[in-house]
């Protein structure tokens, strides 16, 4: 038998091993959750320290590497798509009150005439305008500058060939903090398309691949969505959308920060494969004077409602510190307005007034 001494020594040994590998297994849990961040995959280095995006899953983090990855492949599939190897232009800035962002863009391209992929992740003291601003669109918020963060992205992409439609999308996380402490929070966002002509191919290929990203997380979404996108990208004095339509939410906060955050997730991935293979379809197709004073009269309208209606540009305007050259990245280089101009009837430049007019069904579309 074992003397008292053995087993101790025997147990102690047990003990001791048995310490040591949950030691090694917590260690081995916590190098795990510490993730690695290779620069190479951003357009530029991030905002926030690589120590803190390495070590936190905070959704603050979350964010901004998501959108950094989403800037930089939609970046590199767009420069793909230039005949002479043109670059966008990258411009990292930052603000003192807090945060700051990663301009791209591309100008006088073969392929892209203009073109902006930004990213910002800002964070201070909203002001009362901006605060007034959210008030009006039913956020029941304090009185006075409270703080907040906000990250995301944004994109306009301006076609040399008028047979390229124009794309825009935005992805965005927004926390806000009122006077009592209470933290609120919402995603916003979407993908609209503006083409100067309309081919039903090409639409239905862009609301489909938008259909599929959002039935991966609730089948309504895409009817609903859709019809607040066709609803938002209404030029109102002109009786008429700005485009062919897409998808367009905003301050969606539920079912869960986790859902929200994975539906985001899915439609800015769902960008690339909705749009370059068109631009891959028409970049080479001929075109004349005719088209081109078409889209210039068409870039007219996108002006007027970026200026006028959107939201994205009006908060900016009201940002303290707010990146201006960025904000307005989205409008194009050339734009032309006719007085009353009106296409000839029967042509494919009346063809297009007639769907952003009426705007097509494609939720009945896509279902049958």
């Amino acid at each position: 038998m074992l003397s008292a001494l053995q087993c101790f020594r025997s147990t102690g040994a047990v003990l001791v091993a048995a310490g040591l590998t949950t030691v090694f297994q917590i260690r081995k849990v916590h190098m795990e959750s510490i993730r690695k961040i290779n620069v190479a995959n951003f357009m530029a280095q991030p905002i926030t320290p690589i120590e803190k995006l390495e070590s936190s899953n905070d959704i603050r983090v979350r964010m901004e590497l998501m959108i950094m990855k989403i800037q930089h492949d939609f970046v590199r599939a767009l420069e793909g798509e230039e005949n002479f190897g043109k670059k966008f232009k990258v411009d990292r800035w930052e603000r003192s009150e807090g945060g700051g962002g990663i301009t791209c863009v591309i100008e006088d391209g073969d392929t892209f005439e203009k073109g902006g992929v930004n990213v910002s992740v800002v964070q201070g003291m909203l002001p009362p305008g901006a605060v007034q601003q959210m008030r009006a669109r039913g956020k029941n918020l304090s009185e006075g500058e409270l703080p907040f963060f906000a990250a995301g992205i944004s994109c306009v992409i301006h076609p040399r060939n008028p047979y390229v439609p124009t794309i825009h999308f935005n992805y965005r996380y927004f926390e806000l903090v009122e006077a009592d402490g209470t933290k609120m929070w919402w995603f916003g966002g979407g993908t609209d398309l503006t083409p100067y002509y309309y081919y039903e191919d090409d639409a239905e290929h862009f609301h489909k691949t938008l259909k599929n990203a959002c039935d991966v997380h609730n089948k309504e979404f895409y009817p609903k969505y859709k019809k607040w996108c066709d609803d938002y990208f209404t030029i109102t004095h002109r009786k008429e959308t700005r485009g062919i339509g897409g998808i367009f939410f905003d301050d969606v906060d539920g079912p869960s920060l986790e859902e929200c955050f994975q539906f985001a997730q899915t439609c800015a991935e769902s960008v690339s494969p909705s749009y370059i293979p068109l631009v891959r379809k028409h970049k080479n197709d001929n075109y004349g004077d005719r088209e081109r004073t078409w889209q210039l009269i068409r870039r007219g309208r996108y002006v007027e409602f970026n200026l006028i209606y959107d939201r994205g540009t009006k908060f900016g305007l009201y940002t303290p510190g707010a990146r201006i050259e960025s904000i307005l990245m989205s409008l194009p280089t050339l734009a032309r307005w006719e007085y009353m101009h009106e296409p000839e009837p029967d042509t494919e430049e009346a063809n297009l007034l007639k769907v952003t007019r009426t705007p097509v069904d494609w939720v009945t579309k896509l279902s049958s």
